[in-house]
């Protein structure tokens, strides 16, 4: 038997045959048009079995993406559906109605839910829909059910899940009704049995599946339990088609995305209550990364099918990879979530952090199409993310590569966060691409210091400088920039450099304080090492909340703020270091006479550093064709050091 062959059996759902067990659930992606049909089109030719179109709200009171409550959204489904089949992938739709958990901006008259109980994303009193607007909102969705059939696609998702309205019917803590559909657990589906029921109706009989999503776990304090869901999903088994599983709601945001500081197949644990008991085809998702993790899932029927919603993100030809047995080939999720939902959901649109053409597909191809006519010697200095993707890239489309780092290994400072704890999974794309420099048998010259006089002894057309950052030694901080911190240069103040175990050794001794500057994941990392080490943290921040600058802190930071507040760890926001003195440290609120004293016998500066821009000033007159890319440019961001790279490396 090939490796991954019970990955590669086709399952029949609905009628419906889907050719391999490697699917994505819905997820937002705010693409529109043919943005959104390049975006699941590149995951087709990459050999995914079926995919779910993005969330839809069924009704017009909540207008949400691909207007199915109305026939116009007709020729749109047709087009979408005709591309992905010509690539042999089945293409479902999920719809939903948001309920309460619809943001106030996005312009609906009202907000519907089963009770007058808001929800975190939004923050709104909804309106507990009366029995006119149930029947109306059923009819909604059979109708729309419909034209997803009659455009030809292969099947809906019901979406009962998220804590969007469905879930707020089936859930005890946001759904107080006295009627029909609330109280017990069979008045709470009413609502849900009434929608499968009104769309099994509508679509008819033949090939067209109908499943629905529901929650495993959903963490709303006294919502359902994963032992509430198994009862809800085998009222629906003999209903559906298939059963979706997936976990949380906007009360624990972190866990309906999961990040790296979860542990992979992180929902398998509820599933396990659930899908033993049904009949029907199981979906389950929840941080399942790559192919031998998915083939063991089906291998021991914990779920007949996977889907792998980021991992295709960030390499839509997974599928493709792996039956070439390429399989080392797979561009890894790094799981920081930061290119993907917390950019989505922080206005920034969908990217992926190792995948510069991610929601890109209709501009950008997944890898180079460029080969260059005219290939050029160029010489890159810093074997960071920045330096490996530009060095692919280039190599790609046939340039002659060398690439310098002074480190007797590759990776850069991603190699300092993937030693914190909870953060090893970083590293998987530095190694990914440092193999892929090999694989493309690129010139890599370690422990290679590089001045102008090599520089001009190798004779490059371009030079690219990725020489990344150093910390800072002169006590600076931003909210008093002219003024350099009072006793910063004392022996006990460090920074996290030091701390990880990339400069001089330190001996932590308890209470430590983290000074915050940055508000990014380098101080979570920081207090990790320090809580591990046995001592009481406190992390002071001049920001207002921890990780705040980063992407969506809910879904990017919540699982670290979680593990970080659980422990012995304190946390200030909105405070600078006045003085730091040789058993404490002074902290205050600028431009205020407050002042606080906090016990620290081991002080961690993590701040601004400064860029290592000294070889591009040496060069500046030498007529050398010179680049600068990832945080040399003065950005602090594994997304732009992977992004800047690639993008240099298909224009030069």
């Amino acid at each position: 038997m090939a490796l991954y062959d019970k990955l590669f059996e086709p399952i029949t759902v609905g009628g419906v045959e889907i050719p391999n067990r490697i699917v994505r659930s819905a997820h937002g992606t705010h693409l529109m048009g043919e943005d959104l049909i390049a975006y699941h089109e590149a995951r087709a030719k990459g050999g995914v079995g079926m995919s779910t179109i993005q969330a839809t709200s069924v009704h017009p009171s909540a207008p949400i993406g691909i207007p199915v409550w109305d026939d116009k959204c007709m020729p749109f489904l047709e087009e979408i559906g005709q591309r992905m089949h010509q690539h042999g992938m089945k293409l479902l739709h999920q719809l939903y109605h948001p309920g309460a958990g619809y943001g106030e901006a996005m312009g609906a008259p009202e907000h519907w839910s089963a009770s007058e109980i808001p929800n975190p994303m939004a923050g709104v009193i909804p309106v507990a829909i009366t029995q006119a607007q149930i029947d109306d909102l059923v009819q909604h969705f059979a109708d729309a059910a419909r034209r997803v059939r009659d455009a030809g696609l292969d099947g809906v998702d019901i979406h009962a899940s998220s804590g969007y309205l469905l879930h707020e019917f089936l859930s005890p803590a946001l759904n107080k009704r006295t009627d029909a559909y609330g109280g017990s657990a069979q008045n709470r589906m009413r609502l849900l049995l009434e929608v499968i029921t009104a769309v099994r109706e509508a679509v008819g009989p033949g090939d067209f599946a109908v499943g629905v999503r529901l929650p495993n776990e959903d963490y709303v304090p006294g919502g359902l339990t994963a032992e509430m869901n198994r009862d809800i999903a085998l009222a629906i088994d003999p209903l559906v088609d298939y059963v979706s599983l997936h976990m949380g709601t906007y009360w624990r945001f972190h866990k309906l995305i999961a990040p790296a500081d979860d542990p992979l197949g992180v929902e398998m644990a509820p599933n396990a209550t659930i899908t033993p008991v049904l009949d029907s085809p199981t979906i389950v998702v929840g941080r399942i990364m790559t192919m031998d993790h998915a083939n063991h899932i089906v291998s021991s029927g914990e779920g007949d099918m996977v889907s792998m919603v980021r991992a295709l993100i960030a390499d839509p030809e997974l599928v493709n990879k792996a039956r070439r047995g390429e399989e080392h080939r797979i561009r890894p999720c790094i799981g920081s979530n930061m290119g993907c939902v917390g950019r989505l959901m922080s206005g920034q649109g969908l990217s992926c952090v190792v995948n510069v053409s991610a929601a890109m597909e209709s501009k950008m191809a997944q890898e180079p199409d460029n080969p260059t006519d005219t290939p050029k010697k160029i010489l890159v200095v810093g074997g960071g993310p920045a330096g490996l993707e530009f060095a692919r890239t280039a190599a790609l489309r046939g340039h002659h590569v060398q690439l310098h780092e002074a480190m007797q290994m590759l990776g850069g400072q991603v190699n300092m966060a993937a030693s914190a704890p909870h953060r090893g999974d970083i590293g998987a794309i530095t190694t990914w691409l440092s193999d892929e420099l090999e694989y493309l048998q690129v010139d890599v010259r370690l422990n290679s210091l590089v001045d102008t006089d090599l520089i001009r002894e190798a004779t490059p057309d371009t030079v690219v400088i990725a020489t990344g950052t150093t910390p800072r030694s002169d006590g600076f901080q931003l909210t008093d920039p002219g003024n350099p911190i009072a006793g910063h240069d004392l022996p006990h103040v460090r920074n996290s450099w030091d701390l990880f175990g990339f400069g001089d050794a330190v001996d932590i001794q308890g209470p430590a304080l983290v000074y915050d500057d940055t508000g990014s994941f380098e101080a979570i990392s920081a207090a990790d090492v320090l809580v591990k080490a046995g001592v009481h943290v406190t992390m002071v921040s001049r920001c207002k909340d921890i990780g705040d600058n980063l992407p969506y802190p809910a879904v990017t930071v919540g699982a670290a703020r979680e593990r970080l507040l659980s422990g012995d760890f304190d946390f200030v926001g909105g405070h600078y270091l006045r003085e730091i003195r040789p058993d404490e440290v002074e902290i205050g609120v600028m431009f205020t006479e407050r002042r606080r004293v906090i016990a620290a016998r081991t002080v961690i500066l993590v701040g601004y550093n400064e860029p290592n821009r000294g070889l591009a000033a040496d060069l500046e007159d030498s007529g050398i064709e010179v680049h600068q890319i990832g945080d040399v440019q003065g950005r602090n961001s594994i997304l732009n050091a992977i992004h800047s790279g690639a993008r240099l490396g298909r224009a030069i």
